[in-house]
């Protein structure tokens, strides 16, 4: 009795010990089990290639430049300011964007289609759509894939809408600017002169790298 009487005191005295020792722990940093979990910088993201600063700038002023080729383009279908559309088909007059180009100018093995679609209310909106997401993204440099492939995919359809072209068997600057674009996008141009870098570090563009 008598040594199990000990080994019962000896236990409850480690008990006590122990549960001293936690009190002091808790005591000394009262928050340590509520402290917030602070995620690792995962550093800068990198949206191409390194390139000179003189490739980087010759780039960005192509990127530019296109991106003005899409606003205007929306902005003159828009408005009617008097280069491609007057004022009286302006999309806002009640003018169609597409019916001009889709209806009159389609050429070739798909003239059935364009012709089918030319002035189409959901026709007018999603090209209108497209030019002006375009050339903002190129403007500021961010979302450049998806820029570059909605950008990519409408050149290609309008080169389809005129086949074949005029001057070439094939080539034309549709395609030329298709693959402008294709290159921009692979080689980062929106990090320069641009909010590329910026959007980059975005949380959900850092998930999905397609965003970029």
């Amino acid at each position: 009795m008598d040594v199990l009487d000990e080994h019962r005191r000896n236990v409850s005295a480690m008990a006590y010990i122990a549960k001293e020792l936690n009190n002091v722990v808790h005591s000394a940093v009262p928050s340590a089990g509520l402290a917030p979990v602070v995620p690792r910088d995962p550093g800068p993201v990198s949206i191409g290639p390194p390139l000179s600063t003189a490739t980087r700038y010759l780039l960005a002023g192509i990127r530019l430049a296109l991106g003005w080729i899409f606003l205007w383009a929306f902005l003159d279908k828009l408005f009617g300011l008097g280069h491609s559309t007057v004022a009286a088909k302006s999309w806002i007059n009640g003018g169609s964007p597409t019916q001009g180009f889709l209806g009159g100018a389609a050429t070739g093995p798909f003239t059935g289609f364009y012709h089918s679609i030319a002035g189409a209310a959901l026709t007018d909106v999603l090209f209108m759509a497209a030019l002006l997401a375009i050339g903002v993204a190129l403007l500021l440099g961010v979302a450049m894939r998806l820029a570059a492939g909605a950008g990519a995919v409408l050149m290609v359809m309008m080169w389809t809408a005129v086949l074949p072209p005029a001057s070439n068997p094939f080539m034309d600057d549709h395609l030329i600017y298709a693959a402008v674009l294709i290159v921009l996008a692979l080689l980062g141009a929106g990090g320069t002169l641009g909010l590329g870098a910026a959007w980059a570090r975005v949380p959900i563009v850092r998930r999905f790298a397609w965003l970029r």
